[in-house]
């Protein structure tokens, strides 16, 4: 059987897509429940792509969907496209979550009629690890650097956002952020016990930024 590989992950991510997008379901007629309807097409993801491919499983101890591909899989409503993410480290917000998203932002419609529920798949969007930082902290630690900052500059940002870290984290996240500056990240991360992912910017930047790619998109 083929090994999996991030390219194919992606092309049959398209071709999903567009199918699902026209597949009328019973199981989901009258669900409004969000997780429900994640489990549901992640679920159904993971079949189709284990008839054609080989590849490692995820489970809640890789923390990943496709932990040797480094990528996660989420699903969202466009009425309100997020997701729940564990929380490592703090330092996810400054240099990313540590692998790729895919994620699947969908519309869903019900038929009375024949009582079956349809998602409507929106946009299908890759996220490459190096840009899931928390867009506005990397934008403030970018700037402070352009313009001169030092270690106590980005160590009172990091306070001012209120970044979960104690004395000793935050001066050490300053040496590393002088030694390795981050690149943009491009996704909103809300602190909670879970990190609240939001993707409204990466739906609007894909395909106009490096690593963020539109790799389905609805006819308009």
């Amino acid at each position: 059987m083929i090994t999996l590989t991030v390219e194919t992950l992606c092309s049959e991510a398209t071709i999903f897509s567009a199918a699902e997008s026209h597949h009328l379901e019973p199981l989901l007629y009258g669900v409004t429940d969000g997780k429900a309807v994640g489990t549901y097409l992640e679920k159904k993801f993971r079949l189709y792509l284990q008839a054609r491919y080989e590849f490692i499983a995820g489970n809640s101890a890789s923390g990943t969907d496709f932990p040797g591909l480094l990528v996660d899989m989420k699903v969202t409503s466009i009425k309100q496209p997020q997701s729940s993410c564990p929380f490592k480290s703090a330092r996810q917000k400054i240099f990313g979550l540590g692998y790729a998203l895919l994620i699947f932002v969908y519309d869903k419609t019900d038929d009375s009629t024949n009582r079956t529920g349809t998602l409507n798949i929106l946009h299908t969007i890759f996220v490459s690890s190096e840009r899931t930082a928390d867009f506005q902290m990397t934008r403030g630690i970018r700037s402070i650097l352009a313009n001169e900052g030092n270690k106590d500059d980005l160590i009172a940002l990091m306070l001012d956002r209120n970044l979960a870290v104690d004395d000793i984290e935050s001066s050490n996240l300053a040496d590393e952020i002088l030694h390795s500056p981050p690149i943009q990240g491009f996704l909103t991360i809300s602190n909670a016990l879970q990190w609240r992912l939001q993707y409204s910017r990466v739906i609007e930047r894909a395909d106009l930024e490096d690593g963020i790619i539109a790799v389905y998109r609805a006819n308009p």
